[in-house]
């Protein structure tokens, strides 16, 4: 799994249109958080073995950043653009979803943009030295 991890003031993702994937949520909603980081998260080829234990380097990875920036809440986007060969949808789902629930277990709060969807995104990132942070797990 390949993450941009932003720390921002506010971010929202408003899904515009439906993608191609079958696993695209049916009723898709408005995603936003105030002060937080937002993780574009993108799950490879290569993590279809073991989509739970990628999702279990991604959480601490994840964490580590937000503690370090005193952030409380983490916004996982599904961001198939950051030019790697993508897992199929169903293992990005289940790796996000896990990522999400350990996350939740260690104390943040966590939610999901609309899964398969193209969104209008909002955002207003911080402007410090560790605000946007690469992690690949």
């Amino acid at each position: 799994m390949r993450m941009l991890i932003w720390h921002v003031d506010s971010f929202t993702a408003e899904p515009t249109e439906r993608g191609r994937s079958k696993l695209a949520d049916r009723e898709p909603q408005p995603a936003s958080i105030g002060d937080g980081l937002v993780v574009f998260a993108a799950v490879e080829k290569k993590d279809e073995a073991e989509p739970l234990a990628v999702a279990a380097r991604a959480a601490p990875a994840i964490a580590e950043v937000a503690r370090n920036l005193g952030a409380k809440a983490v916004l996982l986007h599904s961001f198939a653009h950051l030019f790697v060969e993508l897992s199929v949808p169903s293992v990005a789902r289940e790796a996000l979803n896990e990522t999400q629930r350990l996350l939740e277990e260690d104390g943040f709060t966590v939610s999901q943009s609309a899964f398969g969807w193209f969104n209008r995104l909002e955002m207003k990132a911080k402007g410090h030295p560790l605000s946007r942070v690469a992690r690949q797990v």
